[in-house]
């Protein structure tokens, strides 16, 4: 008897692979990213089995190269994710992420006083580690928030 593999997500010959997203985050990359705006094939899996988490997402973008600064713009959705470049069906590159310092334009601050709203600046954030837990501290206000309490712009 041979063991036969089965693979869940279709391998692609050139583009990215981001691997061990956490269970559910995957739409919100998607959208973040705006991986369908690129008009390239993207395969997605949801809640498929993982050896360290239990379940996790994949996306696989065909003929799209995250470079170092996109891939850790990623690590504010999903720190433990990787990012895989793939060419000719071969892992040529693997990011592990890390945070960026700041991040800009991606989060809308929750604070409504905040000079972030309403006036003709763009979101700016220090990104920090505390605990385990991703802190956002706001540039203009200076209040921080973990980053499940902002959102999305």
């Amino acid at each position: 008897m041979t063991d036969k593999k089965q693979y869940s997500v279709e391998a692609i010959e050139n583009g990215t692979v981001i691997d061990h997203i956490p269970a559910g985050k995957g739409l919100t990359i998607l959208r973040q990213f705006k991986l369908l705006h690129y008009g390239s094939a993207v395969t997605v899996g949801f809640n498929l089995p993982s050896k360290n988490h239990g379940s996790k997402d994949i996306i696989k973008i065909s003929g799209v190269r995250f470079d170092e600064q996109a891939a850790n713009r990623l690590a504010l959705f999903a720190p433990e994710a990787t990012v895989n470049v793939i060419e000719d069906f071969k892992v040529v590159q693997k990011m592990l992420l890390e945070l960026p310092d700041t991040i800009s334009e991606v989060f809308r601050c929750p604070n409504p006083n905040c000079a972030s709203h309403g006036e003709p600046v763009k979101s700016r954030f220090y990104v920090r580690r505390h605990n385990g837990q991703t802190k956002l501290k706001c540039h203009y206000c200076e209040k921080t928030y973990s980053r499940e309490s902002v959102t999305e712009s």
